[in-house]
């Protein structure tokens, strides 16, 4: 009789990999923000998807990993970085032009809640159970708590800002339901460099046409901004991915939704003095317990 396979579990190194990769997402929120003080919304997106794609490029020419000849996989690819780069990145970088940058990662992390979604709805394995629906219910309370009663009153750009956000989220989970099977068998440093490659292809001619070449003078803070959400947010950050995927699991991994937003919002207030009002602050705590409940595995015998 054959047992099934051990849960993998979160041991030292993990907990260290995916405590790294929760510091380097969440500052990517203070890093658009510096950014944006000395370039436009596309010129960051594209520098960004770019220059990950460069780096993680030359990772898999170093290790001579294998990469897919079928044209198929192009096309797979542009959709990928569609809707897991251009769109959300954009979405999310405009966004952050009218609300802060700990409200912009705490409706971020509803990714999980779009996630499980989109896949209920795609899927036959993914349906709703009772535990799911919960989860996914008790967060996006904790999302409309945190966009607060204000918004109701009248849209503005604040508003804007936060649908912006919401709706990169959304992007982020057809992105995961699509990948599911357009990315099987490829090894994982090879999808990511070809989406960002994809994401690259579609941001260039949205850049040329609003704002024109980049005229790359910038001040200092800004080019560290931007060459650190190249290579820290973008290449660096998703080999820590998949690292971290193969030693602790996917349920384990989603823990990195939840420790983000105090690493965006610790951030912000160190540096721009940004403040979280109680509504922002009790939606995200609702919506983390949404993800928990989401995210609990069920007991086996």
């Amino acid at each position: 009789m054959k047992h099934a396979p051990a849960p993998l579990s979160l041991t030292p190194l993990a907990w260290a990999l995916l405590t790294t990769l929760a510091l380097i997402w969440g500052s990517s929120f203070l890093s658009n923000r510096a950014a944006l003080e000395g370039a436009g919304v596309f010129t960051v997106v594209f520098l960004r998807v770019a220059s990950g794609a460069a780096l993680i490029w030359a990772y898999v020419a170093l290790r001579r990993l294998p990469v897919p000849r079928r044209p198929i996989y192009l096309g797979h690819f542009l959709i990928m970085g569609l809707l897991n780069n251009a769109i959300p990145f954009s979405l999310i970088v405009w966004g952050q032009k009218h609300i802060d940058s700990g409200l912009a990662s705490i409706l971020n992390a509803s990714t999980a809640i779009f996630g499980a979604l989109v896949a209920a709805v795609v899927f036959t394995d993914e349906r709703l159970s009772a535990r799911k629906a919960t989860g996914i219910a008790v967060g996006f309370a904790g999302v409309v708590v945190a966009i607060g009663p204000d918004a109701l009153k009248g849209f503005d750009l604040t508003s804007a800002g936060q649908v912006a956000v919401l709706g990169a989220a959304l992007s982020y989970g057809f992105a995961g339901a699509y990948a599911r099977f357009a990315i099987k068998g490829l090894r994982p440093e090879v999808a990511a460099a070809g989406m960002l490659t994809g994401g690259a292809i579609w941001t260039l001619p949205i850049l040329l046409f609003t704002e024109g070449m980049p005229s790359f003078d910038y001040a200092p803070s800004v080019w560290i901004a931007m060459l650190w959400l190249g290579f820290g947010c973008s290449a660096l950050a998703y080999l820590l991915y998949y690292r971290i995927l193969a030693l602790a699991g996917a349920a384990n991994l989603a823990l990195v939704t939840l420790l983000i937003p105090p690493v965006a919002i610790l951030a912000g207030w160190a540096v721009y003095g940004e403040r979280l009002g109680w509504a922002e602050a009790l939606g995200f705590a609702i919506l983390a317990l949404g993800l928990m409940i989401l995210n609990r595995r069920p007991k086996t015998p």
